[in-house]
């Protein structure tokens, strides 16, 4: 009996001493990668850019003034489209948004359609902008500044405001497709290897459960596809195959049914 009453004594200090600690230890935060769900915050640097796959739509809550920083990959043949909705306070002045896209190595790429800031009337509760790249090429000179494969950033953020309404909430939803142009803008060539911030090799987790942006961990699923094949060596060798045929026509037709009935047998 003392051993039972000795025994069943110390599980319970244990039980208690397990209880509060179990407790006390923060439970960790869900990560976009880890479950596949869209991200719902953003980074506020280069540095700490939350991870968007394309296709996803992430969401980020924040203050106008605030930098909101998410990146994404992109291949070699893809024209990505970003695309954010900015959601207002209900009162307002006039604001001012504008979406960058910059490349792995931090240069501010052109965007072909929607460039230029969008401005939002007092009245607007919402402001909607969109950036169209360039296709993704495969190689490029070192002095260029054409779009290669890797992770590009995009940095959100109010660029004219009154001074009223600074500081004031926000939420933004940002959305990344791309659209496969293929040989149609190829270049021959490859890329050794993608742009991607080479800080770290895999994603790892802090302490306090949040995660730092480590961009070369996620990419394209069957791997960068920077290499020497494109649909042009198709097109190439169709437009081969009807040269040689044109040839053959064109010399069926002009050589004629054989010696003129003109010129005598001895000549």
């Amino acid at each position: 009996m003392r051993i039972t009453r000795v025994l069943g004594g110390a599980l319970l200090a244990l039980g208690l001493a397990a209880g509060p600690a179990a407790a006390d230890t923060p439970s960790p935060s869900p990560s976009a990668s880890a479950d596949g769900s869209a991200p719902t915050r953003a980074g506020t640097s280069f540095r700490t850019a939350t991870e968007l796959e394309q296709g996803q739509q992430a969401t980020a809550s924040g203050s106008t003034g605030d930098y909101m920083y998410w990146s994404f990959p992109a291949d070699i043949g893809q024209r990505p489209t970003v695309k954010a909705k900015v959601k207002l306070p209900r009162t307002h002045g006039t604001q001012s948004w504008q979406l960058d896209v910059y490349d792995g190595l931090r240069r501010r790429q052109a965007c072909q359609y929607g460039a230029d800031p969008r401005t939002a009337a007092p009245d607007a509760s919402s402001v909607e902008l969109a950036c169209v790249l360039r296709t993704v090429r495969g190689w490029a000179e070192p002095s260029a500044n054409d779009p290669l494969p890797g992770t590009y950033y995009i940095r959100l953020t109010v660029v004219d405001l009154g001074a009223g309404d600074l500081g004031q909430p926000v939420s933004a939803e940002v959305r990344v497709d791309s659209k496969d142009i293929g040989g149609a803008a190829a270049a021959d060539g490859s890329l050794g290897k993608p742009l991607v911030p080479g800080i770290a090799v895999t994603s790892s987790e802090k302490t306090d459960g949040s995660k730092p942006a480590v961009l070369s961990s996620f990419g394209s699923h069957d791997g960068w596809s920077s290499g020497w094949w494109s649909d042009r060596w198709v097109w190439t060798g169709i437009g081969a195959v009807l040269a040689a045929l044109a040839g053959i026509g064109g010399y069926a037709l002009t050589r004629g049914s054989g010696r003129p009935s003109r010129v005598p047998p001895n000549a």
